[in-house]
C-alpha cells in the first residue's frame, strides 16, 4: 500500500514511539506500506520538530528527520498544477492532500479532524482512503 503520512503521525512515529503508530513501523519495515514525502511536507517536519514541547535538541532535530527520510521515497512535483481537491480548513494540511494525489497513494494517515472530516466530502471526493493510524492498521492486515 502506498501512503502519506501527514506531520502528527510521523512525530506519533518517530518520536513518541506511540503504540498506536507502531504497525505501521512494522508495515513500512517489511514493505508492506510505502510512504512519500515531498519537500513541502518535509520542510514542515523540520519546522515542527524545533518546537519546544518535543525537547529535541539539534541533533535529536536531524536524526528525526534524517530518519523520516530513510522511510520515504520523495515525490516532488508540480507545485502550480491544480488539483480537484477539496479545500482544508487548514491551508497547511493542503499539502498531504496534493502529495496523496501526486503520488497515487491509497491512504493518507492521520489523527487531524479536519483531514479525516475531508474523506466524507461529498462534491470533490480524495482518491484514496484518509484515515487513523487505527484504520490503517486494519487495511493493511486486511491486504
Amino acid at each position: 500500500m502506498r501512503a502519506v503520512l501527514d506531520t502528527n503521525i510521523v512525530i506519533d512515529l518517530l518520536h513518541f514511539a506511540d503504540p498506536q503508530t507502531q504497525a505501521l513501523r512494522r508495515a513500512i519495515a517489511d514493505g508492506s506500506l510505502r510512504c512519500f514525502s515531498d519537500q513541502h511536507c518535509l520542510s514542515e517536519l523540520e519546522r515542527v520538530s524545533t518546537y519546544p514541547q518535543f525537547g529535541l535538541d539539534a541533533a535529536a532535530q536531524q536524526a528525526l528527520v534524517g530518519g523520516y527520510r530513510s522511510l520515504v521515497t520523495v515525490c516532488d512535483g508540480d507545485a502550480l498544477a491544480d488539483y480537484p481537491l477539496p479545500r482544508c480548513r487548514d491551508a497547511d494540511d493542503q499539502k498531504f492532500l496534493i502529495l496523496g494525489v501526486r503520488c497515487r497513494a491509497d491512504l493518507l494517515i492521520t489523527r487531524d479532524r479536519r483531514l479525516l472530516k475531508l474523506a466524507h466530502h461529498r462534491r470533490l471526493p480524495v482518491p484514496y482512503a484518509i484515515v487513523t493510524a487505527a484504520t490503517a492498521e486494519a487495511l493493511i492486515a486486511r491486504r
